[in-house]
């Protein structure tokens, strides 16, 4: 594993150390990794939204296309 250092204001610094004790992480390593993990998904997830909303729907959602999703189901529990 690499080896990354950053510089933190004292204010900042402290609430790292704050969130390792709260939260449970080992180090503030592994909260910075946990947050970089985060944020990675996020990006992912964004990326994915914005790719659905810029592609071509592939058909029209009426009540008919809702009704042959419940039909696939089958009947729901409250009757």
């Amino acid at each position: 594993m690499s080896t990354m250092n950053i510089s933190l204001p004292e204010l900042l610094k402290a609430f790292v150390e704050q969130q390792v004790a709260e939260r449970g992480y080992g180090t503030s390593s592994e909260y910075v990794r946990e947050l970089i993990r985060r944020d990675q998904d996020r990006q992912q997830l964004r990326a994915l939204i914005l790719e659905g909303a810029t592609s071509t729907p592939a058909g029209v959602a009426d009540a008919a296309y809702f009704e042959g999703l419940r039909s696939r189901i089958g009947p729901s529990p409250e009757g």
